[in-house]
């Protein structure tokens, strides 16, 4: 049952593939609302493509999914409507050629088309401002990201913040829409390990308030429910709940998912048997033609 909040998140025997082969298959999922799951695999075995799937951003070809209560494939519209996408390179990447508050500011923007746009229309003007300034406020709090400590403070270059900051930021651009799953890519590249713990802190953070957490990692820790593409998974003692998998970000058409040119196949089964012909060459490749579709959606 889902929280007020957080979506629980189930699948079974969730897959997608492609004219190039498995992008990923036979993933199993039950996260709880306001859980967190950890999906890790070898590069180029569908991690991302399995979250842009989960968030309605891709379309699955095998199995089924059911996000907040929404079936996949058959209701991906409702499920975007409900997920966010932290960073995912290559989707939606920040533009580093803005400052952090024109960034924040176009996120606030870019939400408001799904508020309702005939309502926001009728809303002052002033009320519209100070209303998108409290949720960037807001959400800049819940993500960990101080303005005043950065270097040019909020008239600071994207391009001049340190890894983590990044993070933070997608992050709270994430939050503005106020999702009830959050879905994260590399969570841990090119951070140190003071770093990723504070990385885990931050999502733990998120998680308590009642947004369900999936993100892509090198490593989780003990205490985080793994899903593993290409490998069986590992269910700590702790959540025995999760077996989850995340998603991908797209647009807001239930037909008009992309059809993903990928490869690597990914499961949660022991039994299940990799593709032999496959290269790994071509699985990557596989993985890079379906999240170029996705940008396209």
């Amino acid at each position: 049952m889902d929280s007020p909040h957080g979506a629980a998140v189930k699948a079974e025997d969730f897959g997608l593939k492609g004219p190039r082969g498995w992008v990923f298959r036979n993933i199993a999922i039950d996260a709880a609302p306001g859980s967190i799951t950890a999906v890790e695999g070898p590069s180029g075995s569908g991690r991302t493509c399995l979250l842009l799937a989960l968030t309605g951003r891709m379309k699955p070809t095998a199995g089924h999914a059911e996000v907040g209560g929404h079936r996949l494939p058959k209701k991906m519209a409702a499920v975007r409507r409900i997920a966010a996408l932290g960073p995912v390179s290559g989707v939606n990447d920040l533009d580093q050629a803005l400052t952090v508050a024109e960034q924040l500011r176009e996120g606030a923007l870019l939400q408001r088309r799904y508020e309702g746009p005939v309502r926001a229309l009728l809303r002052p003007r002033g009320e519209r401002r100070a209303s998108a300034a409290a949720r960037i406020e807001e959400a800049l709090a819940v993500a960990g990201l101080d303005l005043a400590t950065l270097p040019k403070g909020p008239r600071t270059s994207v391009r001049d913040l340190e890894r983590l900051e990044s993070v933070r930021l997608s992050v709270a651009i994430a939050l503005l829409g106020d999702p009830r799953l959050l879905a994260l890519d590399d969570l841990d590249l090119k951070l140190s390990d003071a770093e990723r713990a504070e990385a885990w802190s931050l999502l733990r953070a998120i998680a308590a308030r009642g947004t369900t957490v999936f993100a892509v990692c090198s490593e989780a820790p003990q205490d985080i429910p793994v899903v593993r593409t290409g490998t069986p998974a590992r269910t700590p003692d702790a959540k025995p709940e999760t077996d989850a998998k995340p998603e991908t970000d797209a647009e807001p058409e239930t037909d008009a998912e992309p059809e993903t040119d990928a490869e690597p196949e990914t499961s949660t089964k022991p039994d299940a048997k990799p593709d032999t012909n496959a290269k790994t060459e071509t699985n990557t490749k596989g993985t890079d033609d379906a999240l170029a579709e996705a940008r396209r959606a």
